[in-house]
């Protein structure tokens, strides 16, 4: 279940940085960033392909370096559900930001092309403030999911 609080006044993007759409990202990135974050990694193919199958994906890089700092993407049967997946954001003093920028805009665009969809998201510990702030509840009426690790 998903309350969407579009008065968050934390979801602006950061000075210097860069929230794009589809914009590609390599596999090798990805895993350094899941790496620094540490969720798991993926095999290069096996990132490449949920990326192919996703719906979309948000990537939030440091317009000087080119690092990439931030990163979701979704999934939709484009009926009842939206997932967000891999949720990462760099480490460090602004991680909640960049979180809280990544989810905000993946909920803007998800409420946009697939309303209706209820959206459940698969995140870290590190995560829960910025996904609160943004409307979700921990395990809504005692629902609690399972996961496949692939």
């Amino acid at each position: 279940m998903l309350r969407f609080n579009s008065s968050n006044s934390s979801s602006k993007i950061p000075e210097g940085f860069d929230l794009l759409r589809g914009n590609s990202v390599s596999p090798r990135k990805l895993n350094r960033l899941l790496s620094r974050c540490n969720l798991d990694t993926h095999q290069p193919k096996t990132l490449e392909l949920a990326l192919k199958k996703s719906d979309f994906y948000l990537t939030l890089v440091h317009k000087e370096s080119e690092n990439l700092v931030g990163f979701v993407r979704v999934t939709s049967d484009k009926g009842l559900n939206a997932n967000l997946w891999d949720l990462a954001a760099e480490p460090g003093n602004e991680q909640e930001s960049y979180i809280n920028v990544i989810v905000f805009k993946a909920i803007d665009i998800i409420k946009r092309e697939m309303p209706g969809c209820s959206i459940s998201v698969a995140a870290p510990s590190i995560s829960i403030k910025a996904l609160e702030a943004n409307g979700f509840l921990l395990d809504p009426n005692g629902i609690k999911t399972m996961g496949f690790k692939l």
